[in-house]
């Protein structure tokens, strides 16, 4: 479904700022697959799923989704294939526009582009049955402007949005990590509940190893731009927080750089 070959990425190439953000990046993800992202700051995560997104285009490497090479495609256009959710809450919706409004553009995003704004009947009860799904009663608030909601449900909208549509790739970037512990917890649960519905083939970057463990079938680990661990889902299963963190410092020889990678 997802398959990254031989990614390099540098940023400042030439300058004395110059950094390697991702080194020969090799990952394939079937379809269904559910892989969580840990390391430290500056591991190169984020870069990761610019490069998928389309966000961002390598320097040397090739991206291909569902067997399509998309490594040049832009990335309004890959929007047809890829949902993504942000650290943000304010990130990825429009403040204000109505929930309504908001459910209409990312509905409209996998289909032909139209004059016409309007929502037909059919459409909203389509949307209003998909609110109900996160038990936040925002079905009753859908001309409600979502500048007004809550961080939480924001965040809850960003997730609907970007998979009720049934996208080729979820990319979720860090997106419960802005949440106090009880809404992250609302946002974890959803986040299972709707990858598993859909059985989207799903990226989640993430400093909380825990949830890192307790989410998806797969584990990479980055460090300075490479992957340098990947745990298989049997393997996944018999890893703790510990055991992870002795992994890093077998490999690298050091301690995680990043003291939100020590959450648990």
């Amino acid at each position: 479904m997802l398959q990254l070959n031989q990614i390099y990425k540098v940023f400042n190439e030439g300058t004395p700022d110059e950094k390697m953000a991702l080194t020969n990046i090799n990952l394939s993800l079937k379809k269904g697959d559910f892989v969580t992202v840990i390391g430290s700051n500056g591991a190169g995560k984020s870069t990761l799923m610019n490069i998928i997104s389309g966000k961002m285009i390598p320097d040397v490497g090739k991206v291909s989704i569902d067997r399509n090479d998309v490594t040049q495609t832009a990335e309004h256009k890959r929007a047809r294939l890829i949902g993504r959710v942000f650290q943000d809450p304010m990130a990825g919706t429009a403040p204000n526009m109505t929930i309504e409004e908001n459910l209409a553009i990312a509905y409209a995003r996998t289909r032909n582009r139209a004059l016409s704004f309007g929502v037909t009947k059919k459409r909203r009860d389509f949307f209003k049955s998909k609110l109900e799904t996160l038990h936040l009663g925002l079905e009753n608030r859908f001309n409600a402007k979502v500048g007004l909601l809550s961080g939480g449900e924001r965040q809850a909208l960003s997730l609907l949005m970007a998979t009720f549509t049934e996208p080729k790739i979820l990319l979720l970037d860090e997106h419960t990590a802005a949440l106090d512990p009880s809404r992250a917890e609302l946002i974890t649960a959803l986040t299972k509940q709707i990858v598993n519905e859909y059985g989207l083939t799903t990226l989640m970057v993430t400093h909380n190893m825990q949830q890192a463990l307790e989410l998806g079938n797969r584990l990479i680990m980055m460090d300075k731009g490479q992957i340098i661990f990947e745990a298989s889902s049997d393997e996944k299963a018999a890893l703790t927080v510990e055991k992870l963190l002795q992994e890093f410092q077998r490999i690298r020889g050091q301690q995680l750089n990043s003291d939100r990678a020590m959450l648990i």
